[in-house]
């Protein structure tokens, strides 16, 4: 069983519950030099009209990053003591890893293994995706099989864990 790490703090909800907000607000409230790692990529003017709100909706406090793929590399790269990252959010990660057929137990190693040795705060989200109807396709399974995968493995490394639903934060480990 993998220990708790005091710097790392796992946030997971479904779609619209209201993670990122909350996320965000604790991130702000450690009055840390704040910075965003956003993985996911505007594949439609949709998603790009989302990025977008999203970016003015955090305002210029904030560092942004984007990086749909080599994770640990950016992470590592924007590491400091003083800092907070938040992570928004791991389950476009894993879409983009997919798309891309990476070796998903590898990248999600490397994770795992540099969660506990980083000097920021850590704060990643995620979206809860196993909560519902066994998918119909295969892809949407493996998706499914994967997020739930990684979301184990972080939540036994976090201090602290969150599910949010409709706003409200229940806090299940920490």
């Amino acid at each position: 069983m993998t220990t708790a790490l005091s710097n790392t703090i796992f946030i997971l909800g479904g779609a619209r519950s209201g993670k990122s907000r909350f996320a965000e607000n604790l991130v702000v409230a450690t009055g840390l030099d704040r910075h965003y790692l956003a993985t996911g990529r505007a594949w439609d003017e949709e998603m790009q009209a989302r990025i977008e709100q999203h970016r003015a909706d955090r305002g210029p406090s904030w560092t942004t990053h984007e990086e749909p793929l080599d994770l640990v590399g950016k992470l590592a790269a924007i590491d400091g003591d003083g800092r907070i990252v938040l992570v928004d959010c791991l389950t476009l990660w894993v879409t983009n890893l997919m798309m891309e057929e990476r070796d998903m137990a590898a990248e999600f190693a490397g994770l795992v293994d540099f969660v506990g040795q980083e000097k920021a705060r850590l704060v990643f989200v995620s979206n809860e995706v196993g909560l519902g109807i066994v998918p119909d396709n295969r892809m949407a399974r493996d998706f499914r099989d994967h997020a739930g995968r990684l979301h184990q493995m972080i939540a036994a490394k976090a201090a602290e864990v969150y599910f949010i639903a409709a706003g409200l934060p229940l806090k299940m480990k920490g």
